[in-house]
């Protein structure tokens, strides 16, 4: 057994990352590109610059570069939250009893309550480096909302944030924290722009989507001149900013002489998720080790496990280029459950071919059997988690359940994304028994499903 692990492990300053690491760069099969919504043709890097920050356009087509220099103002950012701890999870293996050492890397101490912000800063430094007038975007839950109010905030950013209606009408508290950093926040879809007016015309009463959302966001940037689009998952650009999760996990192991056997990971777009993995599966793709990858979605939206791998929209209005993907079709409106942040009708194009490729797994979860992890993670570790991190925490406690049946001391790394505090409602409904699953039923993914 290992000895002399603290509880919580903090990098020192000298071995935090100063450069992000591109994954693609080093698969073997690159995903497939991008495409033009008008042309079926691949995407040029210029074709991008109307809708994203110039710099971001670059790194989004990047499959070259392996690793990419942290611009100094956004590392003089990050060292206000990070590096984030690595916390070994004593007290929940000992309510377990299970010889499984596990470890979570937790991104919740920052104001937004997600690792959202590692992606947020960067996206509002380019967009203010390329001197633009303001930025749009859509959320789900909040985290990512927040996040990037907090960057255009510091950036001094005008910033117009579609939040999905089902998650506005959840969490107030959590548009009051996007108003109070000076954004403007508006439940998605609405009649303040033709996507939204179309929505709401073909689906009246909708609680929304992120695919409505983006529609929304995309169109009021295009239509404004000196401003941009930012997103907060899916794409690499995304995964790029975020791999400072893994890049930092992997480094506080190493201090103790450990490697995980299976890295967890809950799955929405893929942002945090991809993060976590990326210096793992670097290792699995160049043959130094080959730990267990898995990614856990919500049963209400399981584009992994029950989507399909093809061509599809990235929003609702079909207006964005084109993704190969695991896509539940751009049309599929997921129950309102309360994991907001995992409501997306697809998956990053990177993960998903790595998931096609078999270098990943995946299952899913209904949301009473995740927030039933989350109420014991808490109470044994202290933390109450998001939603969407519970995800994680429910895959973690099962597998080191069966170490405990196997009597393996498998080694087990999570990520914890951020923290519940603005997700009360949802914890009072499972611990008054008037939470409920809701499962997408076979036709409903079929007249949903892309069609390419």
């Amino acid at each position: 057994m290992k000895a002399n692990i603290p509880n919580r492990i903090i990098l020192p300053e000298e071995k935090t990352p100063t450069q992000w690491y591109n994954l693609r760069a080093d698969m073997p099969e690159k995903p497939p590109a991008l495409l033009n919504p008008g042309t079926g043709e691949p995407l040029k890097v210029e074709e991008l610059f109307p809708i994203f920050c110039e710099e971001l356009a670059r790194q989004e087509l990047n499959n070259t570069d392996a690793w990419i220099d942290i611009p100094g103002e956004v590392l003089d950012y990050y060292k206000t939250f990070r590096p984030s701890p690595l916390h070994r999870a004593y007290r929940l293996e000992e309510e377990l009893g299970t010889p499984a050492r596990i470890y979570f890397k937790f991104e919740g101490n920052n104001t937004s309550g997600s690792h959202k912000l590692n992606s947020a800063i960067a996206q509002a430094y380019y967009a203010k480096a390329q001197g633009l007038r303001g930025l749009t975007t859509e959320t789900g839950a909040g985290q990512w909302g927040t996040a990037l109010a907090m960057a255009c905030a510091h950036f001094k950013l005008p910033l117009t944030v579609y939040m999905v209606k089902g998650s506005y009408n959840q969490k107030p508290y959590r548009r009051s924290i996007i108003h109070t950093f000076g954004a403007e926040i508006i439940p998605s879809p609405s009649d303040t722009t033709n996507a939204g007016r179309a929505i709401l015309a073909q689906m009246p009463g909708t609680t929304g989507s992120l695919g409505c959302a983006i529609s929304e966001a995309v169109e009021k940037a295009v239509t404004n001149e000196g401003f941009r689009y930012v997103l907060g998952s899916v794409l690499n650009q995304v995964l790029l900013h975020q791999s400072v999760i893994g890049l930092e996990s992997k480094a506080a192991l190493e201090l103790y002489d450990e490697y995980p056997d299976l890295v967890i990971g809950c799955a929405g777009g893929g942002s945090n998720l991809g993060g976590l993995i990326a210096p793992f599966m670097q290792d699995k793709l160049q043959g130094r080790a080959n730990p267990r990858i898995l990614a856990v979605e919500p049963a209400s939206c399981p584009s992994l496990t029950r989507g399909k791998y093809v061509y599809d929209f990235c929003d609702t209005a079909k207006v964005t280029p084109l993704a190969k993907m695991y896509t539940l079709g751009s049309g599929f409106i997921p129950g309102a459950n309360h994991a907001g942040g995992l409501r997306y009708h697809g998956m990053s194009p990177m993960l998903s071919k790595l998931y096609h490729d078999g270098y990943m797994e995946a299952v899913s979860y209904e949301q009473t059997t995740v927030f039933g992890a989350a109420a014991e993670f808490s109470k044994v570790e202290g933390i109450l988690p998001a939603p969407e991190s519970a995800h994680a925490i429910r895959a973690a406690i099962d597998e080191a359940l069966k170490c405990k049946e196997t009597g393996e001391a498998k080694t087990i790394l999570f990520g914890l994304t951020g923290t519940g505090y603005f997700d009360m409602t949802a914890y009072e409904q499972y611990l008054n028994g008037t939470m409920s699953d809701v499962i997408p039923t076979d036709a409903q993914l079929e007249a949903s499903e892309p069609q390419s």
